[in-house]
């Protein structure tokens, strides 16, 4: 898949936490205390050193350094989702975690209207596909809370459900885990004409089963071994293949797993695998790693920085949109995949700081 230039990223500064605000900036006393230090009066010293006391308390509570304030490595060792409240430092440095490149939220509206504009696209692909009796396959994979499940929703919101399915398969069967890997994904692959989304999908055999302990190395080994070979063979029969990995940083991943035990609408979605998947962070990193290097060809991987919702449903359309030559497709609706957020898999691998097995 192609990959094209777009607009850099606007940032503005984020907001200041509620501890800072209420200090005086820079860590000088407030007009009126200045004033009266100036004068020479006690009471003025007084304030005037109250004042740089406090400055210098507030400024630790922002960098988590402070005596008494614990660090932003203690408040993530000790998260835990039915904590009565999460830790100011998490939350302050969720949308900015994992090197996320934007400092500001999209617009509603702005975004509202260009996910509407998406949506008819998708309608006008779906019609395409049906006409020209194409398959599509479209691979949802990435970390815990990252937002498959939303993005997903806002993929298929307004298409025929006759003609499109999400494959969302529970644990196997017995009789599943004595068959070949591939063949209860095989079973569910579109007849010509539709759509398929498997949120999540063979993939598990590449992180979540070894990182769980649900299969051995040597089970993940041959796995990736196989893999490619599969893929050609989906290729080869004329089904066009979508991979998506959604990255979330840290922080925003326990935010967003601390505001779904919150909810009771929304608790559902908190598995086992969820819930242990902080603890497992590193090991999830590597096997992702792993997975890139040996899977990105003949089908590469679409990474997308998925700290933002909105940002990250757009990036997702669009870069489908823009991959396939369907009939009537409008180049200034479809536009660019935000380069800035949606990467290919070697380029994720080669972002500073990225460690690669």
């Amino acid at each position: 898949m192609t990959k094209k230039p777009a607009s850099s990223p606007a940032n503005t500064s984020p907001a200041k936490s509620a501890t800072v605000a209420e200090a005086p900036a820079g860590g000088m006393p407030a007009a009126g205390e200045a004033r009266a230090g100036s004068g020479g009066t006690k009471a003025g010293k007084d304030k005037s050193r109250k004042a740089g006391k406090s400055s210098k308390v507030d400024k630790s509570s922002k960098t988590g350094e402070g005596i008494g304030t614990p660090s932003l490595a203690a408040a993530i060792a000790d998260f835990r989702v039915d904590a009565p409240e999460l830790s100011p430092l998490i939350e302050e440095r969720a949308y900015a975690s994992g090197g996320y490149p934007y400092a500001d939220r999209p617009k509603r509206k702005s975004y509202e209207k260009d996910l509407h504009g998406l949506q008819i696209e998708l309608l006008k692909l779906q019609e395409w596909v049906k006409a020209t009796r194409e398959r599509v396959v479209i691979v949802f994979e990435g970390r815990d809370a990252a937002g498959k499940g939303g993005t997903i929703q806002r993929l298929v919101q307004h298409l025929n459900p006759r003609f499109v399915r999400i494959v969302a398969l529970d644990k196997p069967s017995n009789i599943e885990a004595a068959q070949w890997y591939f063949q209860r994904y095989v079973a569910h692959m579109p007849p010509r004409g539709e759509i398929a989304i498997f949120d999540r999908s063979w993939y598990n055999r590449a992180v979540i089963e070894p990182v769980m302990g649900f299969c051995t190395p040597a089970e993940t080994a041959h796995f990736l071994e196989q893999v490619p070979a599969f893929e050609k063979i989906l290729l080869d029969d004329g089904i066009r293949l979508f991979k998506i990995w959604l990255d979330v940083g840290r922080e925003m991943q326990l935010t967003r797993l601390y505001a779904r035990y919150r909810d009771p609408l929304k608790r559902w979605k908190l598995s086992p695998v969820d819930l242990a998947a902080p603890a497992r962070w590193d090991a999830i990193s590597a096997a992702r790693n792993a997975m890139f290097l040996a899977s990105q060809e003949p089908s590469p991987w679409t990474v997308v920085l998925a700290n933002d919702k909105m940002r990250t449903r757009l990036g997702v359309i669009r870069q489908i949109l823009a991959q396939i030559p369907y009939e009537g497709r409008d180049d200034r609706v479809v536009a660019i995949p935000d380069p800035a957020i949606v990467l290919d898999g070697r380029d994720f691998l080669a972002r500073p700081g990225m460690a690669t097995p």
